[in-house]
């Protein structure tokens, strides 16, 4: 069987850059939201002593234009696309990775190392054990984690990142030229049993 281990080297070459992805990406939602919060807090009440409280107007949205209002929920519908396609790129990206790694760790046969080296192909091993970097659990783990931060607990939307993260598993599909690795699949189940047991402890 023949292999195009460059393509596969680089893959696995970028695997450590990718690891300061999840918390950089959950960090930086997590301040966008943070600033929103404290931008839609930032009215409220006044309250002077010997005065009646008077409300801040910038609380005023039934004030908005209806073109205005129109505008705001443009913005919404766009924000919601762009976190649904910035979670698809990730889980493209991530999977693309995993199947690299997955590849470069079936590595044996002599005529295969030209471009590799041992301790790459160990490495490689240990990644995609059951809890390596790039083993079932914390992979799948980093992709719930990465819908709920651009989710905000919210099971509507938590919904949505479940079909954008699907979305991005057909993508490197596709992007990979035929299955992807049986590793790949069982973290996509892996991932989907994380939001099953999500939406049950909702309803608990």
């Amino acid at each position: 069987m023949s292999m195009n281990v460059g393509s596969v080297t680089d893959n696995y070459s970028v695997s450590a850059t990718t690891k300061d992805v999840a918390p950089a990406a959950a960090e930086k939602v997590s301040e966008a939201e943070t600033e929103k919060v404290a931008e839609k807090n930032d009215s409220g009440v006044v309250y002077e002593q010997g005065k009646e409280p008077e409300k801040s107007a910038t609380y005023s949205i039934n004030k908005m234009s209806a073109e205005d209002r129109a505008k705001l929920v443009d913005q919404l519908k766009k924000d919601e696309e762009n976190r649904r396609n910035q979670l698809s790129g990730l889980v493209q990206k991530m999977f693309s990775e995993q199947s690299g790694v997955s590849k470069l760790a079936d590595l044996f046969s002599p005529e295969n190392l030209k471009d590799v080296s041992i301790k790459d192909i160990e490495q490689a091993k240990q990644d995609v054990s059951e809890d390596g970097y790039w083993g079932v659990k914390q992979t799948s783990q980093r992709l719930f984690d990465f819908a709920s931060a651009l989710a905000g607990d919210d099971v509507e939307k938590m919904k949505e990142m479940q079909a954008a993260m699907e979305k991005g598993f057909k993508s490197a599909t596709e992007a990979w030229g035929k299955e992807l690795p049986g590793i790949c699949k069982d973290t996509i189940n892996a991932a989907n049993k994380l939001f099953d047991d999500y939406y049950a402890s909702k309803k608990s």
